[in-house]
């Protein structure tokens, strides 16, 4: 196998976080609510709590465009927290800010994302990458389990957040990321690319913090 450092830096990234990712992917939450075990009441909460995530990577997009590193990185095409808020309308109604609060684990992913974006945007990449990446990845899936499991419209309100109407062809977007990240790492030298590699690891670690944080709330055989 080649050295890590003669690797693209989007497959080092992928394979050393592949662990937490898969982690995370299959939590209990997740597993529960993709098998049908759970309501759109879940799915709703879900939603709530990747409001604050999305809030927190997408407010600061004009100060990150200018950098050399995150810069090529923020895309207007990507933005969610618009389509999230359509959506909690739809699954909620038009008060749905009424009693929606961050969990814990959401009120510490959003402190890391903030922190890096302003300080270090070299790791708000790792999460940049994790999330918009996954959303035009397996969050296609979880929208295909929206629209079959609660009758929600294909692509219509309450999954808009996984519609991205402005990418014409995801695959190739996806290529475009990937090479977008490779130019990333090879401008940082190594020890900063294994501090990104780790950030990355991080971020499916709080991922999956909030999916712990949003499986309390349904315990199995309630």
């Amino acid at each position: 196998m080649p050295a890590p450092e003669t690797l693209p830096f989007s497959t080092v990234l992928r394979t050393a976080s592949s662990e937490e990712h898969e982690a995370a992917e299959h939590s209990s939450f997740m597993s529960r609510l993709l098998g049908g075990q759970l309501g759109i009441e879940a799915y709703a909460d879900l939603t709530g709590q990747l409001w604050y995530v999305y809030r927190a990577l997408e407010s600061r997009t004009e100060q990150l465009a200018a950098h050399p590193l995150a810069g090529p990185f923020v895309d207007r095409s990507l933005l969610r927290t618009a389509a999230i808020e359509h959506d909690l309308a739809h699954l909620r109604g038009p008060d749905w800010r009424d009693g929606l609060a961050p969990l814990p684990a959401t009120a510490a992913y959003v402190a890391r994302v903030e922190e890096l974006a302003t300080g270090w945007p070299a790791g708000y990449i790792a999460h940049h990458y994790t999330r918009y990446l996954g959303d035009l990845s397996g969050g296609q899936i979880i929208r295909g389990i929206a629209e079959k499991t609660w009758g929600i419209a294909r692509k219509g309100d309450g999954v808009r957040f996984y519609v991205f109407e402005e990418v014409d062809n995801p695959a190739a977007f996806k290529r475009d990321y990937r090479a977008r990240l490779d130019t990333a790492g090879a401008a940082m030298d190594e020890v900063e690319r294994r501090r990104v590699v780790e950030e990355c690891k991080r971020a499916f670690a709080l991922n999956g913090a909030v999916f712990r944080d949003l499986d309390t709330r349904y315990p199995l055989g309630a």
